[in-house]
């Protein structure tokens, strides 16, 4: 018999806390393990190679802790190595076992949130650079057009807990005001990042009420639970008793102070190496 295990979300810092905390909203009976590879953050700067690296390492090791079902809560990993791992990996480590990112169901409920369909995308350098959110919203909805802007301060922002800051607010209002000048019909954003929605507050001060500011968490939350619903053999595989474990590459006692911002609640994190 197949023992039952939580899910995984795995992200290299803080940001996939948001995903998480949408997770355990929708699904509030599952069971989940969060690893956090916040030694080796950020990613967004790295390269394909190094982040395919670092993120099948983390795979493995969930694996490893038993999940069946593991979450990539993190843009760029997701952008630079899911289709690596899905295509090339599991079929010789896990060919039982699924890893999913977040950019795919954003791109597939784009179409339902904007009017124009012309969107922007707020992400991380390496996150644009991939143009993994231009590849996946052209596939499924062509007519759409997209901008993209790199914002690499806003992650150090929101981890050094600098948004709320005269020089943390110059970065948002010069990004926003960026990607709004690349296209005039634009009204909605992404935030491609999962670190973003921490500066939702912010952003939303240089954001025209005619534009849409789109969260991942919800949208990610909700797809998987479709999901889940059409794969009942993997829903059978995702044990069910609401608790969630916590697990760092760094000092544990650093993650618990930092994550409180992303949890809204005292958690308690274990440290974690990867090789």
């Amino acid at each position: 018999m197949i023992k039952k295990a939580p899910i995984g979300v795995f992200d290299s810092g803080y940001g996939g806390l948001t995903v998480l905390s949408e997770l355990r909203k929708a699904m509030p009976d599952n069971d989940f393990i969060y690893l956090g590879d916040n030694a080796r953050a950020p990613y967004g700067t790295r390269s394909f190679d190094v982040v395919y690296e670092y993120t099948l390492q983390a795979v493995k090791s969930l694996f490893d802790q038993g999940c069946h079902l593991i979450i990539l809560a993190c843009n760029t990993a997701s952008a630079k190595a899911l289709r690596t791992i899905q295509q090339n990996d599991l079929p010789k480590i896990a060919p039982e076992k699924r890893v999913l990112g977040v950019i795919r169901p954003c791109a597939e409920m784009i179409d339902t949130f904007s009017t124009t369909k012309h969107i922007g995308v707020l992400g991380t350098s390496g996150t644009v650079k991939s143009e993994s959110y231009v590849l996946e919203i052209e596939k499924l909805h062509p007519h759409i057009t997209v901008s993209q802007e790199a914002c690499p301060m806003w992650v150090p922002l929101v981890e050094d807990n600098e948004f709320n800051t005269p020089g943390g607010e110059f970065f948002i209002r010069q990004n926003i005001e960026s990607v709004l000048s690349k296209d005039s019909e634009l009204d909605t954003l992404i935030l491609g990042c999962t670190h973003y929605p921490i500066l939702l507050e912010q952003i939303r001060k240089f954001v025209p009420n005619s534009v849409k500011v789109i969260a991942q968490g919800e949208i990610v939350a909700k797809k998987l639970a479709e999901y889940l619903k059409r794969h009942l053999d993997m829903a059978d595989k995702c044990s069910m008793n609401g608790i969630t474990m916590y697990y760092t590459t760094e000092n544990p006692r650093s993650f618990e102070e930092k994550a409180s911002l992303f949890l809204d609640e005292k958690i308690v994190a274990e440290h974690l190496d990867l090789k």
